[in-house]
């Protein structure tokens, strides 16, 4: 008998061909593997019909660890007798079928460490060490096929010994394109400011050492540079604040391993889980009682950003720095500007700071941001998909009618490819209000498209008509001469939700911190009505002046002072002038924003994100918002500490949930109850007042499926109180799993849209 068999999915870069040989071998199979130019994998088997019938069964069953099969076609037909043997020819060009991927980078296996560790193995303290079941591949490959001269290894031909391992069966390495070893792989090297090399023995050492005495290094990784200091001693880090113009942003850390994470921070069966996955994400812990890092790492919050080494790399920079139980590892850009992953761009921009840099020989073909997780209620959420995970595709319901493509929003940016059944989301790209970020996601959807081999035939983008996205995408609608589909931000969050759970319908609570309303407002607050063809607004809640409109999320005393003024609380201007000292330009200041108001040039927003800043701003949290979030994360950070004390029930005015009377109740509270539980009050307010309006709707409309997503669904205690209130009424409630809940998911949603449109 002889089988023709094509595969999809996930099917190159995970050792499938040396599978498929030696499943074939093992069976007394003739005939031939290949990769192709459109990302799947092609068959021809030859051999008596049990044996050809079990093979089939086995390609399913016995798949390497990282291979996802989408499809299988086999045509089974008479024995044509043309093979004497199996091989693994070389990769044809040839493209037909869409649907498979590259996959993402995977870090070092337990294999690749012991040899890794070993004095004795070739490869020892190797800092790229790989074979067919780790190392990275998004980040090199150039173009499909993939094969070692369609990616940055191309620039590295094989050793003797690498060649051997490369083309036995038996081997481990066998096919592994990034196969490599000190006498034929990339170099690396430690260099002063200007880029000049430093002669050291040992660069990786060196770097350590340097780094715990307290030096600034940028350190090249797989997807890009990071910029890492010690996180015992506080002066570099204060001194990268300054230099990265992040005055209070987290910065995340690498541990040397888990043990070391126990010493300062909790960690949960899932968080450990997720810590030690292939992935290995930046995962928010709770900071322990214990816990003894640099407050500079993540001031004023009551959790930390934490990953675990994921290459050689790492492992040998924490044999330098001895006593550091972590190490700053935080992203080598510069502010609203993508990761850095060229030498050359590296020197040129992170001069100024870095005492040194740790450079390595290989090209990144794609940049590729680090991915962070965080367990809320349970359930680990994504707040970036990134490294590990991009571009695995993500199973969507609903028979989309065209390949359709999405930009995103303004932060958090992402783009989407999705078809025939799946989404592919790009790795993090993050903010486009600069040209360089703009650039970086014109750059990353072509890339996306040519590695999913389809073309696009609808764009889609958010609504807001000045975001650089969304002229981005009129731009290359006109390119690729395709419809554009402007898809409205809070239903576009609603959308994400629905394609993953496979939903048509749903009353969904869309809280944020901005989105450009159907009406031309600042959104953020939201109970929509949802279905795959349409959606309407049923709720929302309390218009708050936003005075001076962008100035009002930096500052959130105008936004608690315009809430408290519209309340009709007659204290306010006097409340205003008493916090003068923390705005830029004080009384002065103070007195234009009161006359702002009174003459009503102001911006009103529905923002559940801007409440929280003003709350925060009330309670004396936080004065300034230095980037973004930073009011609404302290105030959580406030509320982690704190207890319901203060019986406020939720006042809902016609469709409509009152936001006044909280920021009174704080201020008549101030001084009675701590803090912590007046930050927790606010919390527990505005999940049981949206809460309440989503159900009450869901039930008028006989809808059994509620919603919560939007940024503020990373809240831990909002998030868990909204589940309780909505699973205590009889209905289901559905969170983000796949995607972000933030604008990071938002291209799924879009895509999704416009894929269903046609």
């Amino acid at each position: 008998m002889r089988a023709e068999v094509r595969v999809l999915g996930i099917v190159q870069g995970v050792g499938f061909r040396p599978f498929i040989y030696r499943l074939a071998t093992e069976l007394k199979l003739k005939g031939y593997v290949r990769n192709r130019g459109d990302a799947g994998v092609e068959i021809v088997v030859e051999g008596d019909e049990v044996s050809v019938r079990s093979f089939i069964r086995r390609i399913e069953a016995d798949k390497p660890p990282a291979a996802q099969i989408s499809r299988l076609d086999a045509k089974l037909m008479e024995d044509k007798g043309g093979f004497k043997e199996f091989k693994i020819l070389k990769s044809t060009e040839e493209r037909g079928d869409t649907g498979s991927i590259i996959p993402p980078d995977m870090s070092i296996c337990e294999h690749c460490l012991k040899e890794f560790f070993n004095p004795s193995n070739r490869r020892h303290r190797y800092y790229f060490i790989t074979c067919t079941d780790c190392g990275p591949r998004y980040t090199i490959i150039e173009r499909l096929p993939y094969d070692r001269p369609n990616t940055t290894m191309k620039d590295f031909p094989l050793c003797p010994q690498c060649l051997k391992e490369y083309t036995s069966p038996e081997d481990r390495r066998f096919h592994a394109q990034t196969v490599a070893c000190p006498a034929c792989g990339p170099k690396a090297f430690l260099a002063d400011r200007k880029g000049v090399e430093i002669s050291c023995g040992d660069p990786f050492l060196e770097a350590g050492k340097l780094l715990a005495e307290g030096f600034i290094l940028a350190i090249k990784g797989i997807g890009g540079f990071h910029v890492a200091t010690s996180t015992i001693n506080p002066e570099p880090v204060r001194k990268l604040r300054k230099a990265k113009y992040r005055e209070q942003k987290p910065f995340a850390i690498m541990a040397r391993s888990l043990n070391a994470v126990q010493t300062f921070a909790q960690v949960s069966s899932l968080e450990e889980k997720l810590l030690t996955s292939p992935e290995r994400p930046i995962v928010l812990l709770k900071k322990s009682g214990e816990y003894y890092l640099a407050e500079e790492i993540s001031p004023g919050l009551h959790n930390v950003g934490v990953m675990l080494p994921y290459t050689g790399l790492h492992y040998l920079l924490f044999e330098g720095a001895k006593e550091e139980p972590a190490l700053v590892m935080t992203s080598g850009n510069l502010p609203a500007e993508p990761i850095i992953s060229d030498n050359q761009e590296a020197v040129e921009k992170l001069a100024g700071f870095v005492d040194y840099f740790l450079f390595h020989e290989r090209r990144i073909a794609q940049p590729c941001d680090d991915s962070v997780v965080k367990s809320v209620d349970g359930k680990p959420v994504f707040i970036r998909r990134s490294r590990g995970y991009a571009p695995a595709p993500i199973k969507i319901s609903g028979k989309l009618k065209q390949v359709a493509v999405a930009y995103g929003a303004e932060e958090n940016v992402t783009a989407c490819i999705a078809f025939n059944g799946k989404a592919f989301l790009s790795q993090y790209v993050g903010e486009v209000e600069k040209v360089e970020g703009v650039a970086y996601l014109e750059r990353t959807v072509k890339r996306l498209l040519a590695l999913t081999c389809v073309k696009p035939e609808v764009l889609a983008c958010d609504l807001h008509p000045r975001f650089n996205s969304t002229l981005l995408a009129r731009k290359q609608a006109e390119e690729f001469g395709c419809r554009l589909v402007q898809v409205q931000h809070h239903y576009a969050h609603a959308l994400s939700l629905m394609a993953e759970h496979g939903l048509e319908e749903m009353v969904a609570v869309v809280c944020d911190g901005f989105g450009y309303g159907a009406d031309g407002k600042a959104w953020g607050g939201e109970v929509l009505h949802c279905g795959l063809t349409g959606w309407k607004r049923l709720a929302h809640l309390e218009e708050q002046p936003m005075i001076g409109g962008d100035l009002a999320a930096l500052y959130p005393l105008r936004m608690a002072y315009g809430m408290l003024a519209r309340a009709g609380f007659e204290e306010a201007e006097e409340w205003l002038k008493s916090k003068a000292e923390m705005l830029p330009h004080g009384e002065q200041e103070a007195e234009v924003i009161v006359k702002m108001f009174r003459q009503g040039r102001f911006t009103p927003t529905t923002s559940t994100g801007r409440v929280l800043d003003a709350a925060a701003a009330i309670l004396n949290v936080c004065y300034r918002r230095t980037y973004e979030g930073e009011p609404a994360m302290k105030l959580e950070a406030a509320a982690s500490r704190g207890r319901k004390t203060v019986n406020l029930k939720p006042e809902i005015s016609g469709e409509v949930l009152k936001t006044s009377n909280l920021a009174c109740a704080l201020i008549e509270n101030s001084g009675r109850y701590r803090v912590e539980d007046l930050a927790y009050t606010v919390e527990e307010y505005l999940a049981e007042g949206l809460a309440e309006l989503a159900c009450a709707w869901a039930e008028r409309l006989g809808v059994k499926a509620v919603g919560f997503t939007g940024g503020v669904a990373f809240n831990h205690h909002i998030t868990s109180a909204f589940r309780r209130l909505v699973e205590g009424r009889g209905l289901k409630l559905y969170v983000n799993l796949k995607v972000p809940p933030g604008d990071g998911g938002l291209s799924l949603g879009q895509a999704f849209k416009a894929g269903l449109e046609g």
